[in-house]
């Protein structure tokens, strides 16, 4: 059932040297002749951070000093993860001459687009590090469970990113809806409030899976070890949705090219 996805995967990862190449180079492109390139990501998002971060830590009566970090790791984190999802549902459109015209495998255009968010993430992530270096590092213990945190995150965000570049091929409606469903997504899921503000209406974050992909990413920079409970939850998860993932790509993969 998985063979036909299974090579793909294997020739897709072999392939790495193409992937991180295309990637790279749409980063670059973005930013042609601007003296900082990608670092304006870096500084719109320190803007965005530091004016979110004065108007709702102001409203919810919040230190600064606790919610700036909080703030920064949800938003940049979140970022990289809409962006993955948003751009992954174009990718084999985006793509369509490439694979029109040239037997390659089909996985090599999510990876793209994961590498190309990656990158940026790593821009956007000195702003964490500037912040904890400011306000101090809450529990050194912590910090390394972010490892393995970050790549059971980036895993969802590419099985993700899988099944909505394959649906979207099909329906092309589908980027439109996906782009509306994360701008909802950003809202119900606690981003720019703590979990516990919502009180009686704590069952949004309690059934939202995204609330807990950000916890996992999150606590461990904040100085706090993620529960069991979302260990459990981000692990299933991750299980549950690339089995969807690889089984619909392996059934449809022949497809694509008409599809485009």
């Amino acid at each position: 059932m998985f063979n036909l996805i299974l090579v793909d995967l294997k020739q897709s990862v072999a392939s790495w040297r193409l992937w991180t190449l295309l990637g790279w180079l749409e980063v670059r492109q973005r930013y042609a002749r601007s003296r900082l390139g990608p670092f304006w990501l870096t500084i719109s998002m320190g803007v965005m951070i530091g004016s979110i971060g004065v108007v709702y830590g102001t409203l919810f009566g919040q230190k600064m000093s606790d919610y700036l970090p909080f703030l920064s790791v949800s938003l940049v984190m979140w970022m990289a993860f809409a962006s993955t999802v948003s751009e992954g549902s174009t990718a084999y459109i985006n793509s369509g001459t490439y694979i029109r015209q040239a037997s390659t495998p089909k996985l090599i255009y999510i990876f793209q687009v994961v590498w190309r968010n990656l990158v940026i993430l790593a821009h956007n992530f000195l702003i964490v590090i500037l912040l904890l270096a400011i306000f101090g590092v809450k529990s050194w213990e912590t910090l390394p469970v972010f490892i393995p945190a970050l790549l059971v995150y980036i895993l969802n965000g590419m099985w993700i990113a899988m099944v909505a570049a394959l649906l979207s091929a099909r329906f092309r409606d589908l980027p439109q809806i996906i782009g509306a469903l994360i701008q909802i997504a950003f809202y119900v899921t606690p981003i720019m409030y703590r979990p516990e503000a919502l009180n009686r209406f704590a069952f949004i974050v309690e059934w939202n899976p995204l609330a807990y992909l950000i916890d996992l990413v999150r606590a461990p920079l904040i100085g706090q070890m993620p529960s069991v409970l979302t260990w459990s939850v981000c692990i299933c998860i991750t299980l549950v949705g690339w089995l969807l993932a690889l089984s619909l790509t392996s059934r449809y993969l022949k497809r694509i090219p008409y599809w485009i």
